[in-house]
């Protein structure tokens, strides 16, 4: 056994079982404290943190009730309700160690130990406290999300009637705790109002936990949501905290719910109903306060009429619907969208923000943006990387070629000669890819005659 257990305090009033227990442990720790005095927890926790900690039931002023141990174990908890407090118990007192393990305690080990035990037994719990402490980390970085959702912020307002609804709804149910469903086309941003929702919230402090449903198999779903403990099937090597306890006191987010199978569905409305989990392996629940936005693109009504998703957990998660507009119906805020995401790149590529040209913006707007802000956010980015222009120009988003509005009706369709001659170049451009030199040459025409051209059509 090679891993580090960290920094770990045995209390323990049995100066043989601290002294053994040390000589064990110190090999595999980075450091081992022993105190047989439980008076001194409070002192030795404000003055250090430990990863593990050993306490024993009964002390000499009591010793066979427990209630010491208990005592001594909430203090603990009270301080610290991370801390990971595996009880040190005789044979006769383990229906004591199981009330300590619903009051809170990691796990309990019987007296006199096996080696080999004990150190499984530590090592799980070791495991256990990195979860803790990757929670933990979640928390900090919270604000870190903040300031993420602070410069996306323009993503999130807007002049279109459509996104004016949208966030006069968001501000109304922000501040509540109330469970929110989110539909909208992939690519519309739905977790960046999850996000939103989250900061304008009380949880706002707390953790933002976003889980993608859509990944999920069945094997892995309890799992994944609910955690597991150790050995409680053929993968789990360790325990595991699950994302429901991760998010407890924040907010969770089950993004594409809509792809859960029925049997997945009932498991996920259990744990909403009865408000707890219960990791995969032990019969324990653990109660969780979370605040629940889930989204889908897909159409969960016609799912219900279908068979295909349950009605009582639609139910349970949308309390608060909100439907986010595809893009192509708020093309009042393309502009702000624009400077927006041409700002980001530029803070990225560490170069000067780039603009569009009137003509470059209008042939935005006549795009039909079926991947949405994604696709808007791919095509600036390509865009402020490739092109030259410090003003980009409509051939500077040569790939949305494939486009509707570029593809030319036919030409057996029309004799218009600025039509025939705007399909020309449209199919040009669209075989070579973009490639103002080549497409002009197979045209006849100057580099600066094709782009006068591309200016005229909006090309």
């Amino acid at each position: 056994m090679q891993q580090n257990l960290g920094k770990i305090l045995i209390i323990d009033d049995n100066e043989d079982i601290l002294f053994s227990a040390k000589m064990l442990l110190k090999k595999y720790a980075q450091q081992v404290l022993i105190e047989k005095d439980p008076r001194k927890i409070p002192f030795l926790l404000n003055q250090d943190t430990y990863d593990l900690i050993l306490l024993d039931m009964n002390f000499r002023e009591d010793t066979t009730s427990g209630n010491e141990g208990f005592h001594w174990l909430k203090e603990i908890l009270d301080r610290d309700p991370s801390a990971v407090v595996i009880m040190i118990t005789a044979f006769g007192d383990v229906e004591m160690a199981v009330r300590a393990l619903k009051e809170g305690a990691t796990d309990f080990v019987l007296k006199p130990w096996q080696n080999e035990k004990l150190l499984a037994t530590l090592s799980a719990a070791a495991k256990l406290k990195t979860s803790y402490k990757e929670i933990s980390t979640l928390r900090k970085t919270n604000s870190a999300l903040a300031t993420q959702l602070n410069q996306d912020v323009n993503l999130v307002t807007g002049q279109s009637p459509a996104m004016q609804q949208l966030l006069h709804l968001m501000n109304r149910v922000a501040r509540t705790d109330a469970d929110v469903l989110l539909l909208g086309e992939n690519g519309t941003g739905k977790e960046v109002i999850a996000r939103s929702l989250h900061q304008q919230s009380g949880r706002a402090d707390k953790v933002f936990i976003s889980v993608d449903m859509g990944s999920l198999t069945e094997t892995l779903f309890e799992s994944e949501l609910f955690g597991h403990k150790k050995g409680a099937f053929t993968d789990a090597r360790e325990d595991r905290v699950g994302r429901f306890e991760m998010a407890n006191g924040g907010t969770l987010f089950l993004d594409e719910i809509g792809n859960l199978s029925m049997a997945m569905q009932a498991k996920l409305l259990t744990v909403l109903q009865r408000r707890e989990v219960i990791r995969v392996g032990t019969g324990q629940p653990i109660p969780i306060n979370v605040r629940l936005i889930c989204a889908t693109n897909m159409p969960l009504q016609q799912m219900v009429q279908q068979g295909r998703f349950r009605q009582d957990l639609l139910y349970r998660i949308n309390t608060i619907e909100l439907n986010l507009p595809p893009l192509r119906e708020r093309l009042e805020d393309l502009p702000l969208l624009v400077d927006h995401f041409l700002k980001r790149y530029a803070q990225k590529y560490k170069q000067p923000a780039k603009s569009v040209s009137a003509a470059a913006l209008e042939r935005l707007r006549r795009y039909d943006w079926p991947g949405n802000i994604r696709e808007l956010e791919h095509v600036l980015e390509r865009a402020s990387i490739i092109s030259e222009n410090q003003v980009l120009q409509p051939q500077d988003f040569f790939f949305l070629q494939t486009q509707q509005p570029l593809s030319a009706e036919p030409m057996s369709q029309s004799i218009n000669l600025d039509e025939v001659e705007r399909a020309t170049v449209a199919k040009a451009m669209g075989k070579h890819d973009g490639n103002i030199s080549k497409a002009a040459k197979e045209l006849g025409l100057s580099r600066a005659s094709l782009y006068r051209r591309l200016e005229k059509y909006g090309l």
